[in-house]
């Protein structure tokens, strides 16, 4: 009897979510750099961190609620070609 070993491709898995994220992993999770993020936190567009410990840390949540908050999309009037 012919025995084979089973690969079982563990890069399908989900990773585990996690709920705080990093300055650089916050920026990257909205599709900005770094600086332009440091911005949207400081006009208001993006919230400020959660403070723990010395950390400063980014809740998934809260950047979805604000990302869902920017303009654009399907019901925005914006036209690029009017720049």
């Amino acid at each position: 009897m012919l025995q084979t070993a089973v690969k079982h491709d563990t890069s399908a898995l989900p990773l585990p979510t996690r709920r705080g994220l990093s300055r650089v992993e916050a920026a990257g999770y909205i599709g900005v750099g770094a600086s332009k993020f440091d911005a949207m936190v400081g006009d208001g567009r993006m919230p400020k961190p959660k403070k723990i410990d010395g950390r400063r840390v980014w809740d998934v949540r809260s950047l979805d609620r604000s990302f869902d908050a920017l303009p654009g999309g399907e019901d925005s009037d914006y036209n690029p070609w009017d720049d």
